[in-house]
């Protein structure tokens, strides 16, 4: 899962938790996240390319990911998205979200390694995994080092799965069999 942005300590904007807050949140109750896997269509809707960020771990690691982030209280699932997506690929990557989105599925990250194929150490989340076409210029954004479009048979081949941590590549596939690209 992918931190949310820093905020200087005396200025939390609304719907955000203070750090000691969220930590204790974290340590009592599942938290609500959004997972997009960014993708490039032809005309024809097929998808044709998978964007995946490349981050720097807290252990140093290099690391590919998806787009992914806590859904806000009071906030949209659909707004999350936006939120999220616009945060990790810049402002005029132009996603394709639908009024009314529907998850390709419903992943559930543990702190217990192995539960799921998911796991985040800090927590216990559930999130719903989407994926979003984007149109436009994308750039990588805040923590994120470098943005990589690759065909879906690249980013699902083992060379960059291993460079996936978390359960994202998991993800990935199963995000790539629900648009028919993975056999």
């Amino acid at each position: 899962m992918t931190d949310t942005a820093d905020y200087p300590e005396d200025h939390t904007p609304d719907g955000w938790l203070s750090e000691a807050d969220i930590a204790t949140a974290r340590s009592r109750l599942p938290m609500l996240y959004v997972d997009a896997v960014p993708v490039r269509v032809d005309e024809s809707g097929d998808v044709i390319a998978v964007g995946l960020l490349l981050r720097v771990s807290h252990d140093g690691a290099m690391t590919r990911a998806l787009v992914s982030g806590r859904v806000l209280y009071h906030e949209r699932v659909r707004d999350a998205l936006l939120r999220h997506i616009e945060k990790d690929l810049g402002p005029v990557a132009l996603p394709q979200v639908p009024t009314s989105p529907q998850p390709f599925t419903v992943a559930e990250y543990f702190p217990t390694p192995g539960v799921t194929p998911y796991h985040d150490p800090r927590q216990h989340a559930v999130s719903m995994a989407y994926v979003v076409p984007v149109a436009g210029d994308c750039e990588p954004q805040q923590d994120a080092l470098d943005l990589a479009w690759m065909t879906p048979e690249e980013a699902c081949a083992e060379q960059v799965q291993v460079e996936m941590t978390g359960g994202h590549g998991y993800l990935l596939r199963q995000a790539m069999a629900h648009v028919g690209r993975l056999r």
